[in-house]
């Protein structure tokens, strides 16, 4: 901080991209913490989104890590406004770029002799601190204005509810330029006084649990999908399948005397993890409750928690010893939920007020009037609230396909029933318009097509076809009749998908079907 002050970045806005590291979460600190602007961007931009984010941040400095310095470089090519850019690799400075580690080396001298500009800096708690650009295409994408009394209030709130044990370390996997990551995992934890591992990849999520010895997992659905599947497979690989049904059965029914021998009933999946693994925490898309529910019956407390960039992010989480499989939890200390014009089913918009809602979007007017109101924050995601105060939610409101008899269809909720078929990788539903009459509900399917070929072998297309056929009938008696799939269509591509492995709905919908 003390070095970014000296090279004259004081009140400015500073870029940080790469993947998750030292350098990275110290760069954020130390812009925001006295220096002016951090803005996170998403290593994964290409390069036109992320060129055309820059301008809009109006950036200063960018600091990045070396695997995307091509990517930068490339980026600001026509830049006027970019004064420095700070490599978090490079051993030297040179004509074009200065270095992480010099300038740490300057700072330590600068302090060394007195230099007190950083560490005395008066920090404006209201002002905004962090610039966040949400998910979306270029022109899409909105810059969230942040400040240090949203993220603070975030962090002391989610930590009424949610207590680490002392000794706890947590796994970062997640991208960390998104607050789900950052103010979820890094900063809460960090407050807490408990230890953050940085994991190596996707690929050694498991691996480095049990190197590490974590205790604490914050993820998406998939990551949890994926762990609930090898689970089962194993189990199915060892003849061990039946005694885990059973096992599952027996912890539930324990529980009801609140007789705990999770642990002991399910050593060899605790090993698998680690043997220290105790709290998963989904969020960011819903997930199957079942896997929640049996992950705390195997002894693992799971949450699902609810939150949105726009509210530093969390909204709402369980309390963690109290908690709806269902449920994304109940409203944070200091936070209010009421669901806006609710149907007869009490389904509306949910709708926030807290210290945490964002300043605004970054020089957009129309867009901040549009969610902001009265201090209340307008989310934008459909759900309603049980007499407990627990927080159900059932879709975004620009994904709902409403009928021409005014009936709502909530295609999350069609998904959710879908997806219960491990032939499914991954499905969108879509509502369209026939030449005549009314609406009719599609569904876009990517197959599993290593479970499907276990399960089949090499099959036709034409067979592939008449299987899906049965899911899709099966799934419809689940449902009532205005909801059910009348069509569906086979995808040979996955979807486009965020950088925290979320489907993107409108770029995807629109996409052309591959078969």
């Amino acid at each position: 901080g003390t070095a970014f002050i000296n090279l004259g970045l004081k009140g400015k806005h500073v870029g940080v991209i790469g993947e998750t590291r030292y350098e990275w979460i110290i760069s954020h600190f130390a812009t925001s913490f006295g220096i002016g602007t951090v803005a996170p961007l998403d290593k994964d931009l290409p390069i036109d989104e992320l060129k055309n984010l820059i301008h809009r941040a109006h950036l200063s400095t960018i600091v990045y890590s070396g695997k995307v310095e091509n990517h930068v470089l490339e980026a600001i090519k026509d830049e006027d406004g970019i004064e420095f850019i700070i490599s978090m690799d490079a051993e030297k400075s040179d004509d074009y770029r200065l270095s992480l580690k010099e300038l740490l080396g300057t700072g330590r001298k600068l302090l060394a002799k007195g230099e007190r500009s950083f560490i005395d800096a008066n920090i404006d708690p209201d002002a905004m601190a962090i610039l966040l650009f949400t998910s979306g295409t270029t022109g899409l994408a909105k810059g969230v204005m942040l400040s240090h009394h949203n993220i603070v209030s975030n962090v002391m709130n989610m930590s009424e509810y949610v207590k680490l044990e002392k000794g706890s370390v947590s796994l970062s996997i997640l991208p960390i330029h998104h607050t789900y990551e950052f103010t979820v995992n890094h900063q809460t934890v960090l407050y807490q006084g408990r230890t953050v591992a940085i994991c190596e990849g996707l690929k050694h999520i498991v691996q480095d649990m049990k190197e590490s010895e974590t205790s604490l997992l914050l993820g998406v659905p998939l990551v949890f999908e994926m762990m609930y599947k090898r689970i089962w497979k194993q189990a199915e690989k060892t003849g061990k399948t039946e005694k885990l049904r059973k096992g599952i059965a027996l912890s539930k029914h324990l529980d009801r005397f609140n007789i705990k021998a999770m642990r002991k009933l399910f050593k060899d999946v605790h090993n698998a993890f680690g043997g220290k693994a105790s709290f998963f925490i989904s969020g960011a898309a819903a997930i199957d409750p079942e896997i929640i529910d049996d992950f705390n019956y195997m002894g693992i407390n799971m949450l699902r928690g609810y939150g949105m960039t726009e509210c530093s992010p969390i909204i709402a989480v369980p309390r963690d010893r109290y908690h709806k499989a269902a449920s994304v939890g109940v409203a944070l200390p200091n936070t209010e939920i009421f669901i806006s014009d609710p149907d007869e089913n009490g389904i509306g918009e949910v709708v926030t007020k807290s210290p945490s809602v964002m300043l605004g979007y970054y020089e957009d007017e129309a867009a901040t009037e549009s969610v902001l109101k009265d201090g209340w924050l307008y989310t934008g995601d459909y759900g309603y609230m049980d007499d407990e105060g627990f927080l159900y939610l059932t879709g975004r409101k620009k994904n709902v396909i409403v009928t021409k008899n005014g009936k709502n269809i909530f295609p999350e909720e069609v998904e959710y029933y879908l997806m219960k078929s491990p032939y499914i990788a991954e499905v969108i539903v879509t509502g369209e318009e026939p030449d005549e009459g009314d609406l009719v509900v599609v569904a876009h399917i990517v197959p599993d097509r290593e479970e499907i070929e276990e399960k089949f072998g090499n099959i036709s297309d034409e067979e592939l076809q008449k299987i899906f056929k049965k899911i899709i009938r099966d799934t419809n008696d689940m449902m009532p009749s205005y909801k059910r799939v009348k069509k569906f269509v086979i995808r040979k591509e996955e979807f486009e998908k965020t950088s925290t492995k979320k489907i993107r709905r409108v770029a995807s919908a629109t996409q052309n079907e591959n078969g």
